[in-house]
């Protein structure tokens, strides 16, 4: 029977009063009332797609937890095995996308102790890539290099002064190897204020500059006056 022929058949039985015919089925019945059911004015207050949307995740949600719940040995167990399963997937998408980056520190004083010798400051440096911490030994290294400047009097002793500042006046005096020392302070920086961590190649070029430093002869500027009558 098609809805048209449903749709008559009932205005028919609500005219004349009689009783339904038992030969009219269920799917007859439903296909007469989709049409009107279908009408707009039955469909005002129904929520729109987003919310409807968003009222099935959070029945999905709470399905999830209530599966969760009643795992066995008990709900705890499964409660915590969604949680390791979400941690599992940050600490993944942290190292697909990589280390999310720091933001540097202002730069500080590049002594943070009390004062010590250029050959103490080497053989910590040593020590600590003896163990490959090289991030201590970037930072011991770079400190022993301005000691051993201010040692031999191509620097002079300053508290509070910070490796940028150190390379910038040492290169004042030796101008060859300043793009070296500039490297080298940013190094430091980046290790110490950055939280970048130190490579053994870093450290290494570290140490090849500071045996370098102490064999190299500063620049030695000699005022010329002018002949005299």
């Amino acid at each position: 029977m098609t809805a048209t022929g449903g749709t008559a058949v009932l205005v028919r039985l609500l005219a004349t009063g009689d009783e339904p015919p038992v030969t009219i089925s269920r799917s007859d019945a439903r296909e007469a009332a989709e049409p009107e059911l279908d009408k707009p004015m039955y469909h005002r207050n129904e929520p729109g797609l987003f919310q409807r949307a968003l009222d099935w995740l959070w029945r999905r949600v709470d399905d999830l937890f209530d599966t969760a719940s009643g795992a066995s040995p008990g709900g705890t167990v499964g409660l915590v095995v969604i949680v390791v399963l979400v941690l599992l997937l940050v600490v993944a998408l942290r190292w697909r996308l990589g280390a999310l980056r720091r933001t540097p520190s202002p730069a500080a004083a590049l002594f943070d102790e009390g004062p010590r010798s250029a050959a103490d400051h080497r053989a910590t440096a040593e020590r600590h890539a003896a163990n490959h911490e090289w991030t201590h030994a970037v930072q011991e290294r770079m400190r022993a290099i301005v000691r051993s400047l201010e040692e031999r009097a191509l620097l002079d002793p300053r508290p509070g002064r910070t490796a940028d500042e150190a390379a910038a006046e040492a290169a004042r005096t030796l101008p060859h190897h300043a793009d070296r020392l500039t490297a080298a302070a940013r190094t430091f920086d980046d290790v110490t204020y950055g939280g970048r961590p130190a490579t053994e190649a870093a450290y290494l070029r570290l140490r090849d500059l500071d045996l370098a430093l102490q064999d190299a002869k500063p620049l030695v500027t000699t005022a010329h006056s002018g002949d005299t009558p």
